[in-house]
């Protein structure tokens, strides 16, 4: 039985690659989720913003997803390093 990746490399993969921290402790249905709907979210925004909006303006929506994603993943890490779980 392997451990359970350190929280704090989990969290630096899912500032990289929004979700992917998530896959990377187990939980793919969740980082996926959170991967697409920040993909879903951030077009959107993209569709709906104003036209002089910056670029996080535009692609808010997904920024939103992806910055609720960062302390969950960190989270579940921290838990399954205390729990021992893998």
């Amino acid at each position: 039985m392997r451990s359970p990746p350190d929280p704090r490399l989990v969290l630096l993969i899912a500032m990289a690659l929004p979700g992917m921290g998530h896959v990377m402790i187990g939980r793919a249905a969740r980082g996926l989720g959170f991967a697409l709907f920040a993909l879903v979210l951030g077009w959107l925004t993209t569709k709906f913003a104003a036209p002089d909006a910056g670029v996080i303006g535009r692609h808010a929506g997904g920024f939103l997803v992806w910055a609720i994603s960062l302390p969950d993943a960190y989270r579940s890490a921290r838990m399954d390093v205390a729990l021992g779980r893998r």
